[in-house]
């Protein structure tokens, strides 16, 4: 049985670096066609960011910046070379800020989460995130389906009509918060409603403390967590080696010195920045105001990249999280 995604998880760091900085001068250039990555990297030429000392010398775009900036040049602040149209989806996230999905096979990154998380081709998911404007329910359906997943898009809520599903299409994983989880489980539970199918689960978007890892485990589900943005999709993973989150593929992720740009030293707490290498929607060096700091080698799981603690709380303190 296959215990990684695909050889690139495992590949060497170097190679993997040499890949990410070999494509990043392309992504650059298709990033400043648009208007106000054209602005923010004035005076900047691609072809010299070829490496990490080059990339954090570029200004970094921070997320609570977003909603001002879409506002005032809707729908995407100017940070999007192609017309909305060109587009599979359509979203909208607390801000507001305004996000497109990508038309390509798993635009948000989250099959390998998934399958690091015990999900495999033909399962049943049942998805509880919501699929009302926001990403959410989407990143987690699209990451299913391109895994060959079939997916029960049951968004949170109406739990009697969920129990029906499950009863009758006995899904073996579950996507959704731990909450939503654990309501879902004691609901069951209460009414006498078979929810026994369920084995595996990925969840996201709440905090997951050990007392209730410890509770959904003594029920029989083997439960993962995803780090992930509504921007980006899915950034880091549980792996079946339990130590942090692994970050993914495709993805240049730095740890700074919250309010700068400047990296921590290895092992320092600091505030995740990201750069993506889609060029249709390339994100360059997006602060997200999320602390985390590097764990030391490699994971025990096999996959090569980087390894994160996990959500540490925020940079700014201006927001309330959760949990």
């Amino acid at each position: 049985m296959n215990t990684h995604y695909d050889a690139l998880e495992t590949r060497d760091p170097a190679e993997r670096e040499q890949d990410l900085f070999g494509r990043l001068p392309d992504v650059l250039h298709a990033a400043i066609k648009a208007p106000a990555y054209a602005a923010l990297l004035q005076g900047i030429d691609p072809r010299d960011i070829t490496s990490r000392t080059a990339l954090a010398q570029l200004p970094v775009l921070r997320k609570s910046e977003l909603p001002a900036l879409h506002k005032a040049a809707p729908p995407f602040g100017g940070f999007v070379a192609q017309a909305p149209g060109a587009f599979s989806r359509l979203f909208t996230s607390p801000g507001p800020i305004f996000e497109p999905e990508a038309a390509h096979t798993d635009p948000w990154r989250g099959a390998r989460a998934l399958f690091a998380a015990g999900f495999r081709s033909s399962d049943v998911v049942l998805n509880t995130f919501s699929y009302h404007l926001t990403p959410g329910g989407f990143i987690f359906d699209a990451s299913a389906r391109a895994l060959g997943c079939a997916v029960i898009p049951a968004g949170p809520g109406n739990t009697e009509a969920q129990f029906e599903l499950i009863e009758a299409y006995r899904p073996i994983g579950y996507s959704g918060t731990p909450d939503f989880l654990k309501i879902l489980l004691d609901g069951a539970a209460s009414a006498g409603r078979d929810v026994s199918s369920i084995k595996r689960a990925l969840v996201s978007g709440a905090a997951f403390p050990p007392t209730l890892q410890a509770e959904i485990k003594a029920r029989g589900i083997d439960a993962y967590q995803a780090f992930g943005t509504a921007d980006l999709g899915i950034i880091a993973y549980e792996t079946s080696a339990r130590e942090g989150m692994v970050v993914n593929e495709d993805l240049i992720f730095e740890i700074v010195r919250p309010g700068t740009g400047d990296p921590v030293a290895e092992g320092d707490v600091g505030e995740i920045v990201v750069s993506s290498l889609d060029p249709a929607h390339p994100w360059i060096r997006l602060a997200l105001g999320d602390l985390t700091a590097a764990l030391p080698g490699v994971s025990r799981c096999g996959r090569t990249n980087m390894r994160i603690k996990g959500w540490m709380g925020r940079a700014d303190q201006t927001t309330k999280i959760k949990g």
